[in-house]
């Protein structure tokens, strides 16, 4: 079995279980090590919009993530990153990542899981603290953030919103459509 179909049959399993199941348990019913199932288990969470639990008895899928998605282009200066977010979290709103399509790297994301002004306050003061820039600098402020919600009229709400807010941007002639990579 290749790498592709262990991981498929991993999320088998999980899909089956509603307990967390270990890594040596899940190791021992693939035929492979612990560190195996580490690896893949990070792949999966790269690679698919599954929301993997890893618990203290083991992984689980988290049933009760978002089951809407959609990936929004917008454009703000950094002094407008608070508003940004506290918009699409007050409409129920989720933000999973930031991402940014650059014509040399492609795609470069990082997983934000924004879901409450507190979670909000947690994220911008991390990021004064440090001596990094916002990923957004490196394409002149235009970015992308997927989010998650529980239906799509809360996407729809959390679009309209960042439209009247002058933050949403088209797409540039070299990005494609599905920029999202996912």
């Amino acid at each position: 079995m290749n790498g592709e179909e262990r991981r498929a049959q991993l999320l088998a399993l999980l899909r089956k279980s509603r307990e967390p199941r270990s890594g040596s348990d899940l190791a021992k019913a693939l035929g492979v090590s612990r560190q195996v199932i580490v690896q893949d288990m990070a792949l999966l969470r790269a690679r698919t919009d599954l929301e993997i639990l890893s618990t203290y008895r083991g992984y689980l899928l988290d049933r009760d993530a978002a089951p809407c998605r959609r990936a929004f282009k917008v454009r703000h200066s950094p002094a407008d990153t608070r508003r940004e977010l506290q918009e699409i979290v007050d409409l129920g709103g989720r933000v999973e990542d930031v991402f940014v399509y650059h014509k040399v790297y492609g795609v470069v994301r990082a997983g934000l899981r924004i879901a409450s002004r507190r979670d909000i306050e947690g994220f911008l003061t991390r990021l004064a603290s440090s001596r990094s820039e916002p990923l957004m600098r490196i394409t002149d402020d235009f970015h992308y953030h997927t989010v998650s919600a529980a239906s799509e009229e809360i996407l729809d709400a959390v679009e309209a919103r960042l439209g009247e807010l002058g933050f949403l941007a088209p797409l540039r002639e070299y990005e494609p459509e599905d920029v999202t990579g996912r």
